[in-house]
């Protein structure tokens, strides 16, 4: 049995933040009910390529979820939620601060209905503070964390990650911990509790590392002069076939090793050095080997070494890595044709017993839900009819 079966969850959330967290909780067996606008559709939903009849992403993020559209701002709506609420006592939602106090969906108006309900907002600010209203993205809880200004090089400046930081790292996880953390001590206290995640709050506590040195040595970080952001040899180096290598040999003895390996022994005195000028030597030098061989070369090399230097892959690349493959990183899902979807796994321990079904089509199961909140298929039509519901 999942660990999570028997936890069921009210989704609110739309695009990524909110529905990777609902993802990961229903990769851990909770039950998770998404309510979605029938009129503003999630905009993931558009995103390229298709899956069948959702795209990709949605088919991914949103699988192992059911789908009730359900028009918020029609009155019978709210009666719907709160029928649910007997069951499904964890809610979790993404509005700016106030929508869900103006359609009597809070924490306060609920909660007087369910006691037990754990109720999580995620929002780029957070619920208190001066910019609380103010619109965001995962660019700017980076850039007002901290984070931003050491992530990037001297002569670029800050950079743009490949996936989003403050968002995933920010939003998706500390939700998910945070739900967690509520339901054990709900186990205890037998009553719920909101919570607050900030997604710049939480961007914040990802600089821990650097934050702390900074504090204490009243210097800030900066691009490509840290350790472990360039300022080192830890970097990426440019092969011959324009791909790229993966050099993080810090420890001593995995240093000794890569310059044995790249025949620069006599650069050892130098690499123990850590001002920039002798690290951009031993880095010219590394760079200047590198690139005398194509990328399938160099993994020859180091493929046996244990001197932590690895390729730079392709995610297509990486899925098929054998050590990826191993570990059952790669699944198909099935959506509601039975048609098989490549999807990344789960990375949690609990991935043996998933079986995942792709995201579904918004409302797919509308009619099933009202039916088990006792609705007879007269009221469902009304329901239709009047905009309240779509299925």
């Amino acid at each position: 049995m999942l660990p999570l079966k028997g936890l069921k969850i009210l989704d609110f959330t739309t695009l990524l933040p909110g529905p990777y967290a609902t993802q990961l909780l229903a990769d851990m067996g909770a039950e998770v009910l998404r309510i979605e606008a029938p009129n503003r559709p999630d905009l993931l939903q558009a995103m390229p390529p298709r899956a069948g009849k959702v795209s990709a992403a949605h088919a991914s993020i949103n699988r192992n979820k059911k789908s009730l559209a359900l028009n918020l701002k029609q009155p019978e709506a709210k009666t719907i939620i709160e029928k649910l609420l007997k069951e499904y006592d964890i809610l979790i939602e993404q509005f700016r601060p106030g929508v869900m106090q103006r359609l009597g969906l809070d924490y306060d108006s609920l909660s007087k209905l369910q006691p037990k309900l754990i109720y999580c907002s995620i929002t780029g600010y957070g619920q208190t503070g001066p910019m609380k209203d103010k619109a965001g993205h995962d660019i700017n809880y980076l850039a007002l964390s901290g984070l931003a200004s050491y992530s990037g090089r001297e002569e670029t400046g800050p950079v743009l990650s490949g996936t989003q930081i403050a968002d995933i790292a920010g939003g998706s996880h500390h939700a998910v911990m945070a739900i967690l953390a509520a339901v054990y001590q709900r186990t205890q206290s037998q009553v719920g509790q909101y919570l607050d995640i900030s997604m710049a709050d939480a961007a914040l506590a990802l600089n821990t590392m650097f934050a702390a040195n900074a504090l204490v040595s009243e210097k800030d970080p900066e691009c490509g002069r840290e350790m472990l952001n360039g300022g080192l040899f830890y970097d990426y180096y440019k092969t011959a076939d324009n791909r790229y290598l993966s050099i993080g040999s810090l420890e001593p003895n995995f240093a000794v090793g890569l310059l044995q390996q790249l025949e620069l022994t006599h650069l050892m005195p130098v690499l123990m050095n850590q001002s920039a000028n002798q690290q951009q030597t031993v880095k010219n030098a590394i760079a200047e080997k590198i690139i005398t061989r194509t990328l399938e070369q160099w993994v020859a090399v180091f493929s046996n070494l244990d001197l932590c230097v690895e390729p730079v892959l392709t995610v297509r690349e990486a899925v098929n890595h054998p050590h990826f493959r191993q570990r059952k990183m790669l699944i198909k899902a099935h959506d509601s044709q039975g048609n098989e979807i490549p999807q990344i796994n789960s990375s949690l321990p609990f991935r043996d017993e998933l079986v995942h079904n792709a995201g579904s089509l918004l409302g797919a199961h509308s009619r099933k839900v009202l039916e088990s909140l006792g609705y007879t298929n007269e009221d469902i039509e009304v329901l239709i009819k009047s905009g309240c519901v779509k299925g």
